[in-house]
């Protein structure tokens, strides 16, 4: 196949949202990344330099020159391989299935890329396989998203759903969301299934999903009434949350 400047366009003008929901497709970029991801998605292209191409033939890679690979890339260092993906069909997770028998994440309005794919990540990590979104979080396929998640996306379900809705769909489960004035979570009871709401980056969980919270949780800071930093990253703060999860189901 011969990559015309068209391609190599097309595939460039997928960093931006509107283009890659009218097109349906992402890009990923990365020998790491591609590998991981490249079993789980309908692969569009695979783009590779020689030498790429050449250690690894059974992918069947289209070999690139570096320029092109320069122009394609997303990333302020290029790599030497970049796949494209078509976007999943979501409907399969519709019915949500398994919700009512583990915790699954949900984000309301985080906004910066890297926040979302390393919740992502955290979540693959923990055994986490939903995690909700608002409309207003962050694409999940931006490119930094894809990036940040080191392939966790292609083992974590991330769909975007209204989020009222989907609590009041639940209204039996719990709903466990993070404040600066909840009860410390390593003293509160935790239940092995509901929802962990981790909030926007500056202005947290916002008023209209507060009233669906049934338990208000804190990381508390260490010791007790020493000045410290005012909050936690979004992300950091997702780690120690589903830790202590985690930590109390280990029989």
């Amino acid at each position: 196949m011969e990559i015309t400047n068209n391609i190599v366009k097309w595939v460039y003008s997928l960093s931006q949202k509107k283009n890659r929901q009218k097109e349906r497709c992402f890009v990923v970029e990365g020998t790491k990344c591609v590998l991981d991801t490249i079993g789980h998605f309908r692969r569009k292209y695979l783009f590779a330099t020689q030498e790429w191409a050449d250690a690894r033939p059974e992918y069947g890679a289209i070999v690139a020159t570096k320029t092109q690979m320069e122009r394609m890339s997303m990333l302020t260092t290029p790599t030497d391989v970049l796949a494209v993906y078509e976007m999943p069909d979501v409907s399969a997770l519709d019915d949500f299935a398994g919700v009512e028998q583990d915790l699954s994440l949900v984000l309301d309005n985080v906004q910066d890329p890297g926040n979302l794919g390393t919740i992502i990540r955290i979540a693959d990590w923990f055994g986490i396989r939903r995690v909700f979104c608002s409309e207003g979080t962050v694409d999940v396929y931006n490119p930094k998203v894809v990036q940040a998640t080191m392939g966790a996306i292609s083992r974590v379900g991330v769909v975007y759903v209204n989020l009222p809705e989907l609590f009041e769909r639940y209204a039996h489960l719990p709903v466990y969301g993070t404040f600066l004035d909840g009860i410390n979570i390593y003293k509160e009871e935790l239940s092995s299934a509901g929802f962990i709401v981790m909030g926007n980056e500056g202005k947290g969980i916002s008023p209209e999903l507060e009233r669906y919270m049934t338990k208000r949780l804190l990381i508390p800071s260490f010791p007790v009434g020493v000045p410290t930093s005012e909050s936690l990253n979004v992300g950091m703060a997702t780690a120690v949350i589903v830790s202590e999860f985690r930590r109390r189901m280990i029989k």
